[in-house]
């Protein structure tokens, strides 16, 4: 299922956190996106409502099998693509802001080409 890239960033927004502190609440999402409170818990909101995200006995927000599926795929490209234009030469921040925008609309075939070529290569795989 396409889900809006919104969602896309949400989700990876909430594997980050997780993966940085383990808990992750709205207001984190908010804080790390730049977004108001109000606007995160709407996206949440939706979010739960489309199976992506629960929220745990704290209130903490979790990624479903289904979230945690696309949320990891597109780090999994956000990681190889800034990565990739960094070992280019491009600065980190703008490698990953160009990671941002790429992610969302790179073809399957396309990627997985990318990331054969990175791997086969040994110098641009994804950084832990």
């Amino acid at each position: 299922m396409k889900i809006q890239e919104s969602a896309e960033n949400y989700l990876e927004t909430v594997l980050v956190l997780s993966k940085r502190s383990g808990s992750v609440r709205a207001v984190d999402v908010a804080e790390e996106l730049g977004f108001s409170k109000p606007s995160v818990s709407v996206a949440m909101k939706n979010l739960r409502n489309s199976g992506y995200v629960k929220t745990d006995q704290y209130g903490g927000i979790v990624l479903t099998d289904a979230g945690r599926a696309i949320a990891e795929k597109i780090y999994e490209r956000h990681t190889l693509l800034s990565g990739w234009l960094e070992r280019l030469g491009v600065s980190p921040e703008t490698a990953a802001e160009d990671a941002c925008r790429i992610e969302h609309v790179i073809s399957e075939e396309s990627f997985s080409a990318m990331k054969a070529h990175a791997v086969g290569s040994g110098g641009c795989g994804q950084k832990d």
